[in-house]
């Protein structure tokens, strides 16, 4: 019997996920940089963990807003695993939506509140206040690439409407139509050099679709 040397195609899922709704869609009289989430965005947050966990998933980031790390601990939750602080995964850094550097939980503090935090995790980019448009996207999209190049496992990356796009183009061959509503999953499939999308954004699995699709903060 003769015994093939064609090696076995590497494979890599990329998951991108923006984050659940957020309390001052909900409360405009809100106010700060760093909203919470709401309690659809909860909701949100745990129908996505129950749809991924069946996938393979070995590792989950999440973008330092408190928004993003609240939907990644319930995703992490489903899936029993950590959560990675990534900062180049974060939000847009808008002069106009936040006049000075916006204040952020450390990872000390965010494991105080969800204790997947792994707070010995370094960030592999982080983001110069302030940003434009186009450089907020080329960050998210080196990010995104630095960390699937680095962990080879399927990863999960969470992020927000712009930084989920970012990351997205950034990791894309060739980029078709998607949108990046509130817990809407993308998935990403690199193999051999090539990288493709095989879900552009998919609300299947949340009971209230894809609500508030066209806000991106």
């Amino acid at each position: 019997m003769t015994l093939s040397t064609k090696p076995t195609p590497e494979r890599q899922v990329v998951w991108l996920c923006r984050h659940g709704n957020r309390i001052d869609f909900m409360d405009p009289s809100w106010q700060g940089d760093d909203p919470h989430l709401s309690p659809d965005g909860v909701q949100q947050a745990r129908e996505t963990g129950e749809r991924l966990r069946s996938e393979s998933i070995r590792r989950i980031f999440a973008s330092p807003f408190l928004r993003t790390v609240e939907t990644a601990h319930y995703i992490a939750e489903a899936l029993d695993l950590p959560i990675h602080i990534e900062h180049g995964a974060c939000e847009w850094l808008n002069p106009e939506w936040f006049p000075n550097p916006p204040r952020l939980m450390t990872p000390n503090e965010l494991r105080e509140r969800f204790p997947r935090v792994d707070t010995e995790y370094q960030s592999m980019l982080t983001p110069a206040y302030p940003e434009d448009g186009d450089t907020a996207s080329r960050r998210a999209g080196e990010a995104a690439r630095l960390v699937a190049n680095r962990f080879r496992d399927d990863i999960l990356l969470i992020g927000h409407g712009h930084s989920v796009g970012g990351m997205a183009v950034g990791l894309l061959d060739d980029v078709p139509e998607f949108s990046c509503g509130m817990c809407a999953l993308l998935k990403i499939v690199r193999t051999n050099g090539t990288s493709t999308m095989e879900l552009a954004g998919d609300t299947s699995h949340l009971q209230d679709g894809a609500r508030h699709e066209n806000r991106f903060a």
